[in-house]
């Protein structure tokens, strides 16, 4: 291919315009370098020193509308898609004036006004976020492609096949760029890859996959130009495979013995892609000696400039960092529930989904079989033949791909519902909900939303036994920047996922399987919201507060009926959301009753409502006659035998009996 390319015709100003944002990279990571080694960048950075061509020659294909993704080697990539030199050299001083406030650093310095969706310190992350920008360009018909960068390491995860599979099915304008520079921190990566080329994996997803002399920047142009111009014209995606060679260790702090042979790294020195594109230059006459002068010149100002923005800029102070974890929940009013007519619980979510996508084009569903089937709880009947294919999307099986698309979408402007078909499985998106959408906002500076729900059934009471049947819920609510929902009725369920679907956050949003069962209550037909953060007193009572979660509320209500027997009036709250919880109602009720009992379906040791416990010791101590108390299930997987299912998820006679010891009843 080198050949070839190098006797294709270029224009001369593209030529300019790679050569100028090569260099300009080079100067930025010279800089860096020397400011790590002087003690102004902490932490760490990652040099891409020696891989200029590849970014500058990827960037300058795409126009300023088109995204990209990119990884922890990302500075360049920033540089060549037009990102500030100013604003990044702040961030790497962690300084607020820096594009993610100081909150990001080195390894997430990205733009958002230039469709950087994130540069990325999880390896292979940006695989499915940019899948999801691509989803979302598909879906609007806007034009623009996504290009993903990511290392040779990365081309060795689950989440490389399947954002490839995921982007094949689809079609979707996508360019995968492996850039291999052919180690790990310290492992050649052939040592870890069973085949010699990454880009011949491409054939087993049917699309291109090409290799190219990733230090020719001429190539690497020319191959991702046909890339992207495939993708714009909706053909699907392509995976490059850039081979360079990065001039430093994995990481500025490496601190480890370089493995690399040193004949090895000395011919790969040779082929420096700023020399090779010089000559090239040279031999066509593009640029006079006094134009290269002027433009090393120029861009040594440049950054100059860039070091002294840092330096004089200021540190970000403690309430920045507190303001950038979520974006204001969105105003809601609750409407009065005076209705007669009445909806299951899937009913609800169900009509609450139907309204909100046709009241909003960028809402769309996808999920294991969520389309025509409607899902295996039928939470989604109806959806795919009202909204199609398109806005009704069907998933392999890979969770982590294609929740991480949602993420991508969200990212990009689109408001994604994320179903999984059973919430144990919740397990394999962790790093996608964990590190990319709970952060993102945050580590770009609290700029972004990610408006982004992700739903489905947990818990037990169906005999689906112990990977089937968990309630995860206090995973959730310890993450910063996620938002937890767990509704206990139909009208709540349909209020709730509005708010949920309006929200600028990640909504985990947590259906359990026993409501499923429940009877049909009144759910207005109307389109309305239930504000997110409010509790509902379910039953007002004086003597004891009953803080109940999810399932757990109708039991509780029902033990409420049964306890006003022996003459105790009990108080039943739902939190409604576990995140942000309504603390004011919670305290003031205990204030009232002066006893709290905690009912949920997870176990106890570890549970939410040791949270819950806690917040009330802090805060109402004084008040309380007895100790808080919890109930909830023993420390074991849900069993499949139905007797032992029945013990471990407490029942209203298992709360009945708890009240009435908390309160010295016999």
């Amino acid at each position: 291919m080198s050949d070839k390319a190098t006797n294709i015709k270029i224009d001369s100003n593209t030529i300019k315009d790679i050569y100028t944002n090569m260099l300009r990279i080079r100067f930025f990571e010279e800089a860096a370098i020397n400011l790590f080694e002087n003690g102004e960048i902490k932490g760490t950075a990652h040099s891409y020193m020696g891989e200029e061509a590849i970014a500058a020659s990827v960037c300058q294909v795409l126009n300023d509308q088109d995204f990209i993704a990119s990884y922890h080697r990302g500075h360049g990539h920033c540089i060549a898609k037009g990102a500030s030199l100013d604003n990044m050299m702040a961030e790497l001083m962690g300084k607020e004036t820096g594009y993610c406030q100081g909150l990001g650093g080195s390894m997430h310095i990205a733009d958002m006004n230039l469709n950087i969706v994130g540069a990325n310190g999880i390896v292979g992350a940006a695989m499915p976020l940019s899948t999801g920008a691509a989803l979302a360009s598909k879906l609007r018909k806007s034009g623009q492609v996504a290009v993903a960068f990511f290392g040779d390491g990365a081309s060795n995860q689950g989440i490389f096949h399947e954002s490839m599979n995921l982007a094949a099915i689809w079609d979707l304008p996508l360019v995968f760029v492996c850039e291999n520079n052919q180690y790990a921190l310290s492992t050649p990566y052939k040592n870890t890859t069973a085949i010699s080329q990454i880009s011949a994996r491409s054939s087993s997803y049917g699309i291109p996959g090409v290799t190219v002399d990733g230090n020719n920047a001429i190539e690497v142009y020319l191959v991702v130009r046909d890339a992207i111009d495939r993708a714009r014209a909706g053909e699907g995606p392509t995976l490059i495979e850039a081979m360079t060679y990065r001039w430093g260790q994995h990481s500025m702090r490496a601190n480890l013995r370089d493995p690399r042979p040193e004949l090895e790294f000395n011919e790969w020195k040779k082929r420096d892609p700023l020399k090779l594109l010089e000559d090239k230059i040279y031999s066509e006459k593009i640029f006079t000696k006094k134009d290269f002068d002027e433009l090393n010149n120029s861009i040594t100002k440049e950054i100059n400039t860039a070091i002294d923005f840092g330096r004089q800029s200021k540190e970000p102070v403690f309430e920045t960092m507190l303001s950038s974890v979520y974006s204001p929940h969105k105003y809601a009013k609750e409407p009065p529930n005076n209705t007669d007519r009445k909806l299951s619980y899937t009913d609800a979510l169900n009509e609450a989904m139907m309204q909100e996508m046709e009241n909003d084009p960028d809402v769309f569903l996808m999920g294991e079989d969520v389309g025509e089937t409607g899902g295996i709880f039928q939470v989604s009947k109806g959806l795919y033949d009202h909204f199609g294919p398109e806005r009704v999307r069907d998933t392999p099986i890979s969770e982590a791909t294609f929740t991480g698309c949602g993420v991508g979408a969200a990212i990009a402007g689109m408001r994604p519902i994320v179903e999984i078909q059973i919430f144990d499985f919740i397990a394999l998106t962790m790093d996608m909900l964990v590190n990319q959408a709970a952060k993102f906002r945050f580590m770009l500076g609290g700029k972004p939303t990610v408006p982004l729900v992700v739903r489905g059934p947990q818990g037990g009471g169906v005999r689906l036994a112990a990977q089937h049947s968990q309630s995860l819920e206090a995973w959730f609510v310890h993450v910063p920047g996620l938002v937890v929902v767990a509704p206990s009725t139909p009208y709540d369920a349909k209020g709730l996922l509005v708010s949920a679907i309006r929200d600028d956050n990640p909504v985990i949003f947590l259906e359990q399987k026993l409501l499923y069962l429940g009877q049909p209550e009144p759910v207005p037909e109307d389109l309305y919201a239930i504000p997110l953060g409010v509790a509902d007193i379910k039953r007002e009572g004086e003597d004891i507060t009953i803080l109940a979660i999810s399932s757990m509320v109708p039991r509780s209500l029902a033990a409420a009926k049964v306890l006003s027997r022996y003459g105790i009036s009990v108080e039943v709250i739902d939190p409604r959301t576990l995140h942000p919880l309504d603390k004011d109602t919670i305290i003031k009720s205990v204030k009232k009753t002066n006893h709290l009992l905690i009912v949920h379906e997870a176990c106890t040791q570890g549970g939410y409502g040791a949270e819950i416990s806690a917040i009330v010791m802090e805060l109402a101590f004084d008040y309380l006659d007895a100790p808080v108390v919890r109930l909830g299930a023993p420390h074991t997987p849900m069993p499949y035998n139905d007797d032992l299912e029945r013990s471990v998820i407490p029942s209203h006679e298992r709360i009945v009996e708890e009240v009435k010891k908390l309160m010295d009843v016999n």
